[in-house]
């Protein structure tokens, strides 16, 4: 089966990150990957929503995580057998089907105990010499497996233990030899030797198999029904029906009620553990309803994934959707720093210092020969608009205007009216509902040496809104910062108007000192001219921080 092409941004997507994603997905399934899926790590922001809206663009897959679960290596077609199968069907399930273990399932599907060939073996080719002659058995099984017939009544299913006894001697011989057991314990099985199938009847044994289908006569018949004795005809030949008479056992009888399972839904490395913890051969999964999903065994860990990724807007694992080290990596398009680690194979990786990925993705329609649709066309045009603040960051290069150009005709929009249109609309802190939720609604990780720095950036019209919510935003800053465990959070609220920044940092009090930009008050800085996060707050905070601790070396951390 082919696999799905998750096509995903960053961790805290911005527009630029879902409409890269939503565009270059289009695009891989325009040019023969089907299965191209655009997806993100979160819900997208207030700005995003509003555009998506704006254009009639369906959400992208959420995609919170991508560790691979158990379900991504699952054979969900398992072979399994019911709590009355016997034992002679559960061989035949293992010869036919090349498994080593069979979940037993109760009449709901869910699983009742679970039966492995090694021990199904055990009992019958090393039973101990007190067991020899014992069949555990129910009386409706034991005539299934010998294709034969009986009379049924409210103990044909009851489990019975009988001990056997083959009637190939003379009559005083066979009596002698079953004299000194309970004949309600004893199973008789003999061809057509009206003397032992006398004595047996005489004796009142619980059981006597007649076997080639010879029928008892009408006598003996009615001696077995006032003795209490059952007759059952089967076609086998008597060395044949013995051997199936011991593979009669029905598997709730014998299978393990102790068995080690995991949800669908758990982490592989969860299953990892418990296939190395256990001695067990397999782990059954079950679905959400605790219905067997399938068995999972050693193999289930080294089975290919359903599904890769092509990254969009970053090439960093600190930055990409959780669990995206342990997922095939196809492709990166990107317009950040180096930052990614090594790949197993080849991939595609496109990069250039451009101020939109969204710039990137139009220069593949264009190399491809395909015409954006409209809305498509509109949602690059809005990826550029947004990341670049109209154009006007100094990350903004000719590929980036030349893009905006081909994508407003395009799309049939006015790229200045429509950007205006965008920041209008969205340029309010309080449209994220929540201090935390502004700051995390466009969050990224930078490292600094041994430090991990988080910088967050929201673009507003006019200052006021973040004066009224600056304390709540500053709680919101020490608390992120704490539960990532930072060494410095801070939020660039970018003026897309006034073309400037103000910065509020949490944490590393220092950093003051070294700043070079004014400090208006304690935590806030002014920048003026400064829109970009990655061009230029990131490289110029990461170099004043190292000149406190000696830490920053070039090319780290930019």
């Amino acid at each position: 089966m082919e696999k799905t092409l998750y096509v995903i941004g960053h961790r805290n997507p911005d527009t630029d990150s879902i409409a890269a994603a939503v565009a270059y997905a289009e695009l891989k399934r325009k040019t023969g990957t089907p299965r191209a899926v655009a997806a993100m790590a979160a819900e997208p922001n207030p700005q995003t929503r509003y555009i998506l809206d704006r254009l009639g663009i369906r959400d992208p897959a959420c995609l919170p995580d991508v560790h691979p679960k158990v379900r991504d290596t699952l054979d969900r077609a398992p072979v399994t057998v019911g709590m009355d199968t016997t034992a002679y069907q559960a061989l035949e399930a293992f010869h036919a089907c090349g498994v080593r273990t069979l979940p037993v399932l109760d009449g709901d599907g869910r699983p009742w105990g679970i039966l492995s060939q090694l021990r199904l073996s055990e009992k019958y080719m090393l039973p101990g010499a007190e067991h020899q002659r014992e069949i555990t058995t129910t009386l409706r099984a034991l005539a299934q497996t010998l294709s034969g017939t009986m009379e049924e009544d409210g103990e044909t299913d009851l489990p019975v233990t009988l001990k056997l006894f083959i009637g190939a001697m003379s009559a005083g011989s066979f009596s002698e030899r079953i004299a000194g057991y309970d004949p309600r314990e004893l199973l008789i099985m003999t061809g057509n030797r009206r003397s032992i199938q006398k004595a047996a009847i005489e004796r009142g044994v619980r059981l006597l198999v007649l076997t080639g289908d010879h029928a008892a006569d009408p006598e003996l018949a009615a001696l077995a029904a006032a003795r209490g004795t059952r007759i059952l005809l089967t076609p086998h030949d008597t060395a044949t029906a013995a051997w199936l008479a011991r593979l009669s056992t029905p598997v709730f009888l014998f299978a393990e009620r102790k068995f080690e399972t995991i949800g669908v839904g758990e982490p592989l490395t969860r299953l990892r553990q418990k296939l190395l913890a256990s001695r067990e051969p397999s782990v059954l999964a079950l679905e959400e309803d605790g219905k067997l999903a399938g068995v999972a065994t050693k193999s289930s860990l080294l089975a290919p994934l359903p599904y890769a990724l092509v990254l969009v807007d970053h090439n960093e694992l600190a930055q990409a959707v959780p669990g995206a080290e342990a997922v095939e990596i196809e492709e990166v398009i990107d317009h950040h720093r180096l930052g990614n680690g090594p790949t197993v194979s080849p991939i595609a990786f496109t990069t250039s210092p451009v101020g939109s990925t969204c710039t990137l993705v139009a220069g593949r329609y264009l190399e491809s020969g395909i015409e954006p649709e409209p809305a498509i066309a509109a949602l690059l045009l809005a990826g550029i608009l947004t990341d670049t603040v109209l154009l006007k960051s100094p990350t903004t290069t000719e590929a980036d205007r030349d893009a905006v150009l081909r994508l407003e005709r395009f799309a049939g929009l006015d790229a200045g009216a429509f950007g205006r249109e965008i920041f209008a609309a969205t340029g309010s802190l309080r449209n994220h509902g929540s201090a935390i939720k502004a700051i995390e609604s466009d969050f990224k990780l930078f490292r600094h040496g041994s430090h991990e720095i988080g910088i967050g950036q929201v673009e507003v019209i006019g200052f006021d809104e973040f004066h009224e919510m600056k304390q709540s935003l500053l709680d919101a800053l020490a608390a992120i910062r704490k539960r990532e465990g930072l060494f410095v959070a801070g939020l660039m609220v970018t003026d897309i108007a006034a073309e400037g920044t103000l910065f509020l940092v949490e944490g590393y009090t220092r950093i003051a000192h070294v700043m070079e930009y004014p400090q208006v008050e304690p935590h806030l800085y002014e920048m003026k001219g400064v829109l970009s996060r990655k061009q230029q707050l990131v490289p110029h905070l990461l170099k004043v921080l190292s000149r406190l601790d000696g830490e920053y070396s070039p090319g780290v951390g930019l």
